[in-house]
């Protein structure tokens, strides 16, 4: 149930067929079609899929990208907008990455839902606490700020991401697929982690699951806002898989397990062998980078 994803070589090749073959021969069985698989790539990815190659756990949200846009950018198009038009693209290019998953024979959807218009405060609060300020009266007043407005102005753009993930939900049961909410590093990003339940009572199971992202769970925590080891814990009922990557502090992220602040170890009690476990890497990450991270992670969950 491991998979690598395509956001570590796609922006390095011109061929599908040729992405998802030096992934297989890395001695993966799965990939996962990341956010960055231009239009150009789709026709070798059917080819290896087709010939059995490989296997495609997972597709990322939106995929392929929509047409001229050549880099990845998951969240071009929001749920939460409040712009019409803007969740009509998010709609409309949701739909062609569901009928892509189920192309490749994918189980699985990775979704953001996107964010509430307001300052960025995550960039300030990650350079404060890179200065060791985490504990200042003004870091502490930033973040009640934070906290104050993103609640006040959550409303609308929570109930545009619900009415998208009903609409979503039939066309992927449909074909079989789940749909994963992600959890986001960004502090404007929803869903927030006091909120998810709040989700999940609304939505049925297995079909709206939660897709764990380490490197972003370890950034809030750099940051603060959450303990990492409880939230994953308290998601583990609706738990469908995870994005692999460590953190270097505070909030530089998908780094190989092993090289920055994750203790992958402590965390392996709410990994279970049906969980998709797909590592998410930086384009920057070298072969025996990733390999040794790879090992790292299999020592940590006694798999090796």
């Amino acid at each position: 149930m491991y998979a690598l994803s395509t956001c570590w070589n796609s922006h390095r090749h011109t061929d599908g067929r040729e992405m998802l073959r030096e992934i297989r021969d890395l001695g993966f069985e799965y990939a996962e079609l990341s956010h960055g698989i231009r239009i150009s790539l789709v026709p070798g990815i059917y080819e290896a899929v087709d010939a059995g190659e490989i296997k495609i756990s997972t597709v990322h949200n939106f995929c392929p990208l929509p047409i001229g846009v050549n880099h990845a950018n998951p969240n071009i198009f929001k749920f939460t907008a409040l712009d019409a038009r803007e969740r009509e693209n998010a709609w409309r290019h949701s739909l062609k990455t569901l009928e892509t998953a189920e192309r490749v024979k994918a189980s699985l959807v990775v979704l953001h839902l996107g964010s509430v218009e307001m300052r960025d405060y995550t960039e300030k609060l990650e350079a404060m606490a890179g200065k060791g300020q985490r504990e200042t009266a003004k870091y502490e007043r930033l973040c009640a700020e934070l906290v104050d407005k993103r609640e006040a102005r959550k409303g609308r753009h929570v109930e545009a991401a619900y009415a998208m993930l009903r609409r979503l939900l039939p066309e992927a049961e449909q074909r079989n697929l789940m749909l994963g909410v992600e959890n986001r590093e960004a502090l404007e990003e929803i869903p927030f982690e006091t909120d998810f339940p709040m989700l999940f009572a609304e939505f049925p199971e297995p079909a709206v699951c939660y897709w764990h992202d380490f490197g972003h769970a370890q950034i809030k925590e750099n940051l603060g806002f959450i303990l990492h080891g409880m939230h994953l814990g308290a998601m583990a009922g609706r738990l469908a898989g995870f994005h692999i990557h460590d953190v270097e502090f505070p909030g530089r992220d998908h780094r190989p397990p092993g090289s920055g602040t994750i203790d992958f170890a402590a965390l392996a009690r709410w990994v279970r062998p049906e969980h998709w476990k797909v590592l998410e890497l930086s384009p920057s990450v070298t072969v025996e980078e990733l390999q040794s991270g790879w090992a790292h992670l299999r020592r940590a969950w006694g798999e090796e």
